[in-house]
């Protein structure tokens, strides 16, 4: 997965990532989680050929970033634990 930074500015972080919207879709939910974050959103300037792009406003935007993706990691262990003890 390639993470690109686009603009980084005081409170406001926009990247561009190598992944398709359905991860996003869950990052977005998660940093919304946070208190400190304003915004989280992402977009697709073309749905063939674009790349998306997130854009994260907050306190401390890549911190936000950070816990966001260290709680989904957490989401994601206990997710595929549950399903293997279902699934035997």
């Amino acid at each position: 997965m390639e993470i690109k930074i686009v603009e980084e500015k005081g409170d406001k972080l926009e990247f561009e990532i190598d992944e398709n919207v359905g991860f996003l879709n869950a990052l977005k939910k998660e940093l919304l989680n946070d208190e400190h974050v304003k915004i989280a959103t992402y977009f697709v300037k073309h749905p063939l050929v674009g790349k998306p792009k997130m854009v994260v406003e907050a306190d401390d935007p890549k911190k936000a970033l950070q816990s966001a993706v260290s709680r989904l990691k957490k989401l994601n262990a206990k997710f595929a634990g549950d399903v293997k003890k279902e699934i035997k």
